[in-house]
C-alpha cells in the first residue's frame, strides 16, 4: 500500500507549493484540446489541493517530441483548457527547470495553479536524469503523483522527482486506479473472466500467462485470435497471423485448456475497407483471399453471456479493427454487454487505451465500474509487473 494525497493532514497544505504529475497526454487539434477526458480526470486532485490552500504545479509530458522543444508538443492549449474547467487562471511556466519557474511558483497565491512546459522537451526526462528530476523537485514542497499512465515509466518527472521530494503520496486518480486494479486480481467476485484484444499475441502473452492463474475463463478476441486459429491448425486466408508465435499460442491452448475462449465465427472482409465486400463465417470457413476483421453475431451473443454471468470483468483490446466501421460492431457489442453486466452488480474495469475509446464511443463510461486512463500501465499492473512510478512513493 502507497500513502496517499488524503492521508495528510490538510492542514499542512495551506501554502505549500503541491508538485503535481499528472497525465495531460491528450489529442490537440488546430491549436485546441480536442478530448479532455484526462484533464477532466486529475480536477478531483486539483481541486483538493486548491480548496485547502496550496500552489499546485503540474507537470505532464504530451507526445513524443524528439531532439528537444517542439511548438507542435505544446502543452499551452491544455493550460488554456485548464483554466476554463477551473474558471481560474492557469499560469504557464514556459521551462520548469530554470530558476525564474521556481521564483514564479513561490510568487502563486494560495490556491493558485501552474502548469510546466512538456517534460519530454528535455533529454533527461526519460532518461530518468538525476539532474533534471533535482530541478523539477524545486518546483514543489511535497510530490503527488496522479498520472497512472505513465506510472509504468521510470522517468525524471514520474520516479526521479518521488525520490527527492518528500511526502511523496499518490492523487485521487492513482488511488481509484490501483484499488480497482489491484482488488480485481487479488479478491475478485467469481466468475472473473478477462476479455482480450488486440492485433498482436505477442503484445498480450505475459498478461495471459499472468491471468491464467487467476481467472475462470480468458475471453479472446481481435486478430490475435486468428494467430489461435492457426495453431489450431485452421485456415486464416489473409487475416493478420503472427507467424512466430503460433507455436506460442498452441502451447498456451495446452496450458489454458477450457479456460481459453476463442470466438466461433468471424466477419472477414476482402480488404481493410470500410465499403469492402463482407462476410460472416464459422471460423473454419475463413478462406483465402478474405481477412477476418471483426468477431461475428453469435461470437457477440457468446460473450455477451459469459460477460452476464460473470462477477468481474476485466477487457483490454478491440474485438475487431475498431477504428474502421463496420468492423467496430464485436467491440461497441463488448462495451454494452459490459454496462449491462455492472446494472445487475457486476465488477467491470476497462484497460485503457482503444477499449476505453470504445466505452466512450458508446456513450457507456458512467455505466462502467472504472475505466483505467493508462493501457499500458494497466495492462504492466495487470501482468504483475512492479510499476516504477508507483514504487517510488512513500510506503502507508
Amino acid at each position: 500500500m502507497k500513502r496517499t494525497l488524503a492521508s495528510l493532514d490538510p492542514a499542512a497544505l495551506d501554502g505549500r507549493r503541491a508538485l503535481v504529475r499528472v497525465d495531460f497526454n491528450t489529442p490537440i487539434r488546430d491549436g485546441a484540446v480536442s478530448d479532455d477526458t484526462r484533464i477532466q480526470a486529475a480536477l478531483p486532485t486539483i481541486r483538493y489541493l486548491r480548496e485547502r490552500g496550496a500552489r499546485v504545479i503540474l507537470l505532464s509530458h504530451l507526445g513524443r517530441p524528439k531532439g528537444g522543444p517542439d511548438p507542435a508538443f505544446s502543452l499551452k492549449p491544455v493550460a488554456r483548457a485548464l483554466e476554463g474547467m477551473l474558471g481560474a487562471p492557469v499560469t504557464f511556466l514556459a521551462d520548469p527547470t530554470t530558476d525564474d519557474a521556481v521564483a514564479e511558483t513561490r510568487r502563486l497565491p494560495r490556491g493558485g495553479v501552474a502548469l510546466g512546459e512538456n517534460t519530454r522537451f528535455h533529454a533527461g526526462e526519460e532518461a530518468n536524469d538525476p539532474a533534471l528530476a533535482a530541478r523539477f523537485a524545486a518546483l514543489g514542497d511535497l510530490y503527488v503523483n496522479d498520472a497512472f499512465g505513465s506510472a509504468h515509466r521510470a522517468h525524471a518527472s514520474t520516479e526521479g522527482v518521488a525520490r527527492l521530494l518528500k511526502p511523496a503520496v499518490s492523487g485521487f486518480l492513482m488511488e481509484r486506479e490501483l484499488e480497482y486494479l489491484g482488488r480485481a486480481l487479488d479478491e475478485p467476485r467469481r466468475p472473473f473472466i478477462a476479455i482480450l484484444g488486440g492485433a498482436k499475441i505477442s503484445g498480450k502473452i505475459d498478461l495471459i500467462e499472468a491471468l491464467l492463474p487467476k481467472v475462470d475463463e480468458i475471453v479472446i478476441g481481435g486478430a490475435m485470435a486468428c494467430t489461435f486459429f492457426r495453431a489450431m491448425g485452421l485456415e486464416t486466408g489473409n487475416s493478420l497471423v503472427e507467424e512466430d508465435r503460433v507455436e506460442l499460442a498452441r502451447e498456451l491452448l495446452g496450458k489454458g485448456g477450457r479456460k481459453i475462449v476463442l470466438p466461433s465465427g468471424a466477419v472477414v472482409g476482402r480488404e481493410l475497407k470500410s465499403d469492402t465486400e463482407t462476410r460472416t463465417v464459422h471460423r473454419n470457413e475463413i478462406e483465402p483471399g478474405w481477412a477476418m476483421y471483426d468477431i461475428d453475431p453469435m461470437t457477440e451473443q457468446d460473450y455477451a453471456a459469459l460477460i452476464d454471468a460473470a462477477g468481474t470483468v476485466v477487457w483490454n483490446g478491440p474485438m475487431g479493427v475498431f477504428e474502421t466501421p463496420p468492423f467496430n460492431h464485436g467491440t461497441l457489442a463488448i462495451a454494452r454487454a459490459m454496462a449491462h453486466a455492472m446494472g445487475r452488480g457486476a465488477v467491470t474495469i476497462v484497460g485503457g487505451g482503444d477499449s476505453a475509446a470504445a466505452v466512450a464511443e458508446a456513450g457507456l463510461e458512467d455505466q462502467m465500474t472504472h475505466v483505467s486512463t493508462g493501457g499500458g500501465a494497466s495492462l504492466e499492473f495487470l501482468e504483475g509487473k512492479p510499476l516504477p512510478g508507483v514504487m517510488a512513493l512513500d510506503d502507508a
